[in-house]
C-alpha cells in the first residue's frame, strides 16, 4: 500500500513538472504575431501566437494562443463568447455534442485586467493554462484537463479559421498584416 501511495505521488509530480515545463518552453518561443480585440470601443484583450519556428504553419504543432485580459470578464461570459464563435463557425453542433462548453465553464477562472490564459496545443490535443493577474512573477499554472484533438482545433478556429468573425485578429496573429 505505502509502495503504491509513494509510486502515485512520483506520478503526479512527474505530470506537474511536465506542465510547468511545457509553460517554460512556449513562453520563450518566437511570436509568429499579436493583435488586440477591441469590441464597441472597449479593449477586452491581448492576444500573440507563438510557435518553436515563429511562423504560423496551420495543422502543425505546437502552438501557444496566450490572452492577456485588459478587463474583468466572468467565466460565464467568457463561456457565452466561446459558443457564440462556435455557432458563427458552423461547430456548435459538434461543441454540444461533446459538452465542451460545459467542460470550459467548469474549469476557466472569472479573469480580471492583468490576467493571462494560455492554450498551448500539441499533436495530440491542448491544455489551458493561467495565470492570475496578482501573480505576474510566477509561472502559468496548468488548469482542468488536457482536450482531444477535436477540441483543439474548434477551439484555435476561433482565431485562426479563415472564417473567424475577427479577420483583422487572425492576420495579426499569423504574422500575415
Amino acid at each position: 500500500m505505502r509502495t503504491r501511495f509513494l509510486t502515485l505521488l512520483l506520478l503526479l509530480g512527474s505530470l506537474c513538472l511536465s506542465s510547468t515545463s511545457q509553460a517554460a518552453a512556449w513562453s520563450a518561443w518566437p511570436q509568429t504575431g499579436s493583435a488586440k480585440l477591441t469590441w464597441a470601443f472597449l479593449d477586452v484583450y491581448n492576444s500573440q501566437l507563438r510557435t518553436p519556428s515563429g511562423k504560423y504553419q496551420p495543422g502543425v504543432w505546437p502552438q501557444a494562443l496566450i490572452i492577456d485580459y485588459l478587463r474583468d470578464i466572468s467565466s460565464q461570459d467568457l463561456t457565452e463568447a466561446t459558443s457564440d464563435q462556435w455557432k458563427t463557425l458552423g461547430l456548435l453542433d459538434e461543441a454540444n455534442q461533446h459538452q465542451w462548453l460545459q467542460k470550459v465553464q467548469a474549469i476557466w477562472p472569472d479573469v480580471s485586467a492583468g490576467s493571462q490564459i494560455t492554450f498551448l496545443a500539441d499533436k495530440q490535443g491542448g491544455q489551458f493554462f493561467y495565470l492570475a493577474s496578482n501573480n505576474k512573477n510566477g509561472a502559468p499554472v496548468p488548469i482542468g484537463p488536457r482536450f482531444d484533438a477535436s477540441f483543439r482545433d474548434a477551439f484555435l478556429a476561433i482565431w485562426l479559421s479563415p472564417s473567424t468573425q475577427y479577420p483583422q485578429l487572425r492576420k495579426g496573429l499569423i504574422g500575415a498584416r
